[in-house]
Parts: structure tokens; sequence; C-alpha cells
């Protein structure tokens, strides 16, 4: 299907550069059908290769699950080929070329903006996201996020069907690429940088793939053997990734007296990550992702409980009705609990190259696996006065596919949107590290190893103008949808109805019960 081509400018193939031109054949074809009804069948078949081949992966977990899902949410894509059959139909004149630039791209956007609702499937896949290793598009990143990506990169493609397809509009379509070069140019040349006030020294311990039947253990002793080695580094945090430990340390003071050693070992604070049945501060029961932060003396009280949980994966949607999800792949078998608060957690002890504000400690904000994908997370966290954003995550299920890249790709454009570095910490790869401007800090550890890596991590100080105006890109989009509504509903009302049918004149010589013949 035309619209599974975009899934080869995302990691791994990382075709960035296909990104601008993959959508222009499913427009083509969208554009040249005959009626309204099959444009929308054309968007929303389309829609429906896009999420299989962006989630492809998936499918040894969920099955046939995965196209029935697809299926569903390639609906969103239907009306957009209604939109894009109306923009890019027939023979555009210049202004309505000019138009479709500009409402073509808002269409998809608001697609992206409904599936990227949790309960949806999260944000995974946005078109924006295959720039993330792109210099100038993370800084157009800084300026308005994933989102004003997305819109850039749907805007090209736009364009470039009208060069192909509408003769007359091929001055437009070519200004429109112009403008498109020019603003990123601009942006690029005068949004500065994220300004440098220190180092973090930050290490990340993969334990790689530990398999049989006391795999948690043998994990948990790999990662202690791993951090173990780290003593003498004068690191600043040692984090773990996600699931590291599969017992509450209240319950196991054998697991926290372990750690607690060694953070002495080490000199530093370990950020662990507990998949297990405990009680969260209010009372409730239940298995919770959590972040705990653990020091010379055992857990610190710092701690994190996942919010936004994957669906399926970690709790079933509508369980009762679907919980028969569970019989064809590897759902859910028990819903997770998702946490109700974001947290910054702040080491102890003085600065490091100005480090902490006020001569105060690191501070920090983790996110857990998923919620890397979600750009107003990592945004509040800054806002919050986070230096360094830190994800522990786990992509094991997955090693021989596209996910582990595609998960650790998405801390490039965090890093980059809020202009804080970024680390991302895995059970078993890919882990990676950014810097302030998206940029890459060291080697990255692949799916083929397990070892602790230490990096040093550069800290900016500043706003990004995302952090501080928040998801402009996003109302703007939604601005011009609304303003073409209003456009097409006056010219509604300003065309002429038909006229009623005027009756046949009779001659002299006819009657009602003689009719001319």
């Amino acid at each position: 299907m035309a619209g599974a081509l975009s899934a080869l400018a995302f990691p791994a193939p990382s075709l960035w550069w296909f990104a601008y031109v993959s959508l222009v054949p499913w427009m083509l074809l969208i554009r040249s059908a005959p009626t309204a009804r099959r444009a929308a069948l054309d968007g929303w078949l389309g829609g429906l290769g896009f999420m299989v081949a962006v989630h492809h992966w998936l499918m040894p977990s969920l099955h046939v699950f995965l196209v029935v899902l697809a299926a569903l949410l390639g609906l969103l894509w239907a009306p957009w080929g209604w939109l894009v059959r109306s923009m890019l139909g027939g023979a555009p004149a210049a202004g309505r070329a000019a138009a479709a630039l500009a409402v073509v791209p808002s269409g998809w956007l608001m697609i992206e903006l409904i599936r990227s609702w949790q309960g949806l499937g999260g944000p995974w896949g946005l078109i924006g996201a295959s720039q993330w290793d792109v210099s100038p598009a993370l800084r157009l990143a800084s300026v308005g996020g994933v989102w004003l990506l997305s819109l850039l990169v749907v805007a090209v493609n736009t364009a470039l069907t009208l060069l192909v397809a509408a003769t007359g509009a091929r001055t437009t379509a070519a200004i429109g690429i112009v403008v498109c070069a020019v603003t990123v140019g601009s942006v690029w040349a005068w949004v500065p940088r994220a300004e440098q006030s220190g180092q973090a020294r930050i290490a990340v311990v993969q334990p790689g793939v530990v398999a049989g039947a006391d795999a948690v253990e043998r994990r948990f002793s790999r990662g202690e053997a791993l951090t173990r080695g780290l003593a003498g580094q004068d690191v600043d945090l040692v984090v773990w990734g996600e699931s590291s430990v599969s017992s509450d340390l209240s319950a196991r003071p054998d697991l926290a007296a372990r750690l607690a050693a060694l953070s002495r070992a080490v000199g530093a604070e370990i950020l662990v990550n507990v998949d297990a049945r405990s009680t969260d501060a209010s009372g409730r029961v239940g298995i919770f992702k959590r972040a705990v932060l653990v020091g010379p003396n055992g857990p610190t009280g710092d701690t994190y409980d996942k919010m936004r949980l994957v669906p399926f994966g970690e709790y079933i949607p509508a369980r009762a009705a679907l919980g028969w999800a569970t019989s064809v792949g590897k759902a859910a078998g028990e819903d997770r609990v998702s946490g109700t608060r974001q947290e910054i957690m702040t080491l102890p002890g003085g600065e490091r190259d100005g480090a902490g504000p006020g001569g105060g400690g690191l501070r920090f904000g983790p996110l857990v696996c998923f919620e890397t994908a979600f750009p107003d997370m990592s945004r509040h966290l800054v806002a919050d006065g986070a230096q360094v954003l830190v994800a522990q995550s786990s992509t094991s299920s997955f090693q021989h596919s596209w996910a582990p890249e595609q998960h650790a790709s998405l801390a490039a454009l965090r890093a980059a949107e809020t202009g804080r570095p970024m680390v991302h910490a895995t059970l078993t790869g890919v882990s990676a590290v950014f810097g302030p401007n998206g940029e890459r800090v060291g080697g990255a550890i692949g799916t083929d190893r397990g070892t602790a890596a230490v990096y040093d991590i550069p800290l900016a100080r500043g706003t990004t103008p995302y952090v501080r105006f928040g998801d402009w890109a996003v109302h703007g989009a939604l601005a011009v949808l609304v303003t073409l509504c209003a456009v097409r509903g006056v010219r509604s009302l300003r065309r002429p109805g038909p006229t009623p049918p005027v009756p046949r004149a009779r001659t002299t010589r006819e009657s009602a019960a003689h009719p001319a013949r």
C-alpha cells in the first residue's frame, strides 16, 4: 500500500530524506479518485498500511489483532483522503494550490494529534520523528516540537504532488518549497543553540539479553557486576533499565541492601526500575512500573510511577470487552497501575561545574519507556526545572526488529525540543545519550552488547521556544482547518440555490384536455 512507504524513513532504515517524497504516490492516488467516497477509501487503506508498517514489530505480540487495530486507526485518514482530493484534485488554480500547502499538512497533523492519545496507542511513528538525526530539523523542533516537523514534511510532499500532477500550480508549488527551505534555514541561522552550563557524568548499565528460568535473578546479578565495575570513575548517577528489579524493595530488604552497597562502592546514586506489586503513597495496591532512586543508605524516597501505560502491553482498554486479546498474543494478563504525577528527582551533594541551581545537586526528570514518545511530558519536566531527562526502557521482546532503534531515536527529539540532554537506558539496547541540541553524545550501546558505559553529558541553561510556548504548531493547524470550514461555509451560503422548474408555456391552441403534440 502507498501509505506504508513512509516507514522506510524511520529507524532502522532511517532514510530520513525519503520522508519528503514518500507521501507523493499516496496523494497522487487520492487526488485522482473519481469520487469523494473513493478518496476517503484510499485514505483509509493508506492509513492502515502506514500503521501496520510503522508498528510491524508488534506482530509477534499482537498477531492478527495488529491488523484490526491498524484498520480502526486507519479510519482517521479517511477524512484526510477527502481533504486531499478536495484541495489537490482536478486542475487547482494558484489560490487553491497555495491553500493546499497549509490545509493538507494541517489535516495530517490533526490525525497525529488524535492518535497521540494514550488510549489509541500514543504518538509512535509521527512523521516528523523521522528527522531525529538531521541537525536543521532538530533546531526546528526546538521552536515548535515534533509537530512543526510533521507540518514541514507533509507540506513538502504536498508541493511535490502539485509539481508532478498540477501543471497550472507548479509555480505556487515551487514557491512553497522555497518557503519551507528558507524557514528551516532561518531557524538554523537565528535560533540560538542551547548554552552549555557545565556537565554531568552519568553511567548507563545495560545487562543485555538474559534468558532462562532464573533470568530475573541473573539479570539483577549481571547489572550488579557491571555497576561494580564503575567504581572509581567519579560518576554522578548510575541508570538501570526498565524492569531491572522484579521485587518491591520494601518487601525485599536484601535487594535494597545490595543496591545500597553498590551505591557506596561506586560513590553515586543508582536509579533502578521496579516492576512489581506494591503500594503507592495514596494506598493503591497493584503492579507499578516505578523508578526508584537508591543511595548509600538504601532507597532515598525519590520515586516515580509510570503514568502512561502501553495499551495491550501493560493494560487492556475495556478489558471486559477486549480481554480476549490475551489469547491471541502477548497482551497484559493483568493491568498495571498508572502513576498520578510527574516527579523531579534531585541528587544530593554539591554541584559539578554548575550542575545544580543555587549550589544544589543535579535535578533530573525520569520517564519510563513509552513515555519518551510524548512531547508534553518532557516539556513539563523541563519547565519544572529538570536539567537532564532520564528514560528507562526495555525492548527485549523486540530485539531483532526496528523497535529498539526507533525508540532510542525519540530521545534525540525530546532533547532538541527541550534544550536539555537525555539519557535513554535500556535492559537490552539500544541505549543512547543525546545532548541539549539533540546531538549524539558518545556511542550507542547496541542490542548485541551487555555493558556499562559512562557519558560526560553537557548541561544547558535557557528555555527553548517549544518549552516556552508549547504546542503552538498544533493550534495553528487547527486554526487553518477552522478557517477553511468557515470560508467554505460562507461560500455555500452565498451560492444561489437551484432555480425551481418553470412550467412550460402553453400555446393558444393547447389545453389541459388537448395538449400540444
